[in-house]
């Protein structure tokens, strides 16, 4: 019988407890991404999957749509424009009362026309007199609203909203920001780790300063480096290449660092077997040092590509503002102005952001922690 032990009771409660505030923010911003404008405005995202009570204020239809019969005259209609899953439950004629009577009843007017309201909506209004009033009578509505999810949230944003293009531009940054600067670090990592040459150590300690360098104290320069480039060779720096390289500079001292301690930990003996057998040190590289390194690439490559995908200040700096090039962090920007008041456009939004850092994150955690700690300690 294995023994308790308190403390780790404990610490695995208090994970526990961090994963929950964690994970409830997230799975909220699902729901509301999935509920349709009334019911994010006006209820919590937690009550999602049970009936809602919500008060409304509707007209009848005009005096110009009445029809007379044995008699009568009579407008009917449906206040709940003929939706199938709203009920009405309570119903009032004036403001002071809204919740006057319950559904269904019959209710005679001061001008002795007698009003008829069902769940479903529908009305049937009756009078002896032509009916001449210009605008529909005012009804005070308290109706039942039952659980309902809906991806037309998407739709709006993905499709009419611009979202989808730059959903598409913010992939095409992103995966050539990580992936270049993740292949010319791993090659400079390996020499700074193995390859002996003058100045090895100066250009190691030279990296290591680089780290502390702000990214907003170089950005201009930089986009200024850039434009002179751009206008000898008559393009563009504003484009998908000068943010690929930006975000590659910007990348690579904490790349070369990280992949330098990962591989200066490999056992050495592996090294001078492999050259005793006569490989070179891209052979060695190659063949060595590629596969033994995947979860160190996996975890920095996962730290690389959420930056870029989560970056707004080098975007709005090296892209232009076109629909074809904003990135998705930047048109959520203007979407947080335009559509301040529609939360069902603005968590749709967020969440569409999350989906592909989510997707990388959980598909590559099992190499993330021990990338990370991978070359803290040997032994």
């Amino acid at each position: 019988m294995k023994h308790f032990s308190f403390g780790k009771f404990l610490a695995h409660f208090f994970l526990l407890i961090i994963v929950f505030i964690w994970v409830i923010p997230t799975f909220g911003l699902l729901i509301s991404s999935l509920r349709d404008k009334d019911q994010v405005a006006l209820t919590g995202w937690w009550t999602a999957l049970k009936h809602n009570e919500f008060n409304e204020i509707v007209r009848t239809e005009k005096s110009t749509v009445q029809f007379k019969e044995n008699g009568v005259f009579v407008i009917s209609g449906n206040l709940l424009k003929n939706s199938s899953s709203k009920s009405v439950i309570n119903f009032g004629i004036t403001s002071k009362n809204p919740k006057a009577f319950k559904a269904p009843s019959k209710v005679t007017m001061k001008n002795g026309s007698t009003f008829y309201l069902q769940k479903d909506g529908s009305y049937r209004w009756t009078s002896d007199k032509e009916f001449k009033h210009k605008k529909g009578k005012r009804i005070f509505l308290t109706v039942n609203t039952p659980p309902s999810l809906t991806l037309e949230n998407y739709k709006e944003v993905l499709v009419f909203r611009g979202l989808g293009q730059s959903f598409i531009n913010s992939l095409t940054v992103a995966v050539p920001s990580t992936i270049i600067p993740l292949i010319i670090g791993a090659f400079a990592a390996y020499a700074l780790s193995w390859m002996n040459f003058y100045g090895r150590d100066l250009i190691f300690a030279t990296i290591v300063c680089l780290l502390v360098v702000p990214l907003q104290m170089s950005l201009i320069p930089i986009l200024t480096v850039y434009n002179q480039i751009g206008n000898f060779f008559g393009v563009s720096a504003k484009s998908y290449v000068g943010i690929w390289l930006a975000h590659t500079g910007f990348g690579l001292p904490l790349k070369i660092f990280l992949l330098r301690n990962f591989i200066k930990s490999l056992p050495h003996e592996m090294f001078e077997a492999a050259r005793v057998d006569g490989a070179s040190h891209y052979q060695i590289f190659m063949k060595i040092i590629l596969p033994l390194s995947i979860p160190a690439f996996a975890s920095i490559g996962i730290l690389q590509f959420l930056w870029v995908w989560n970056d707004l200040l080098v975007a709005l700096v090296f892209l232009d503002k076109m629909p074809s090039e904003i990135v998705l962090t930047s048109r959520l920007r203007e979407m947080l102005g335009e559509f301040s008041q529609n939360w069902e456009i603005l968590t749709t939004s967020a969440f569409v952001s999350m989906i592909v850092p989510l997707f990388v994150f959980l598909s590559l955690q099992r190499y993330f922690i021990r990338g990370l700690v991978a070359g803290s300690v040997k032994g």
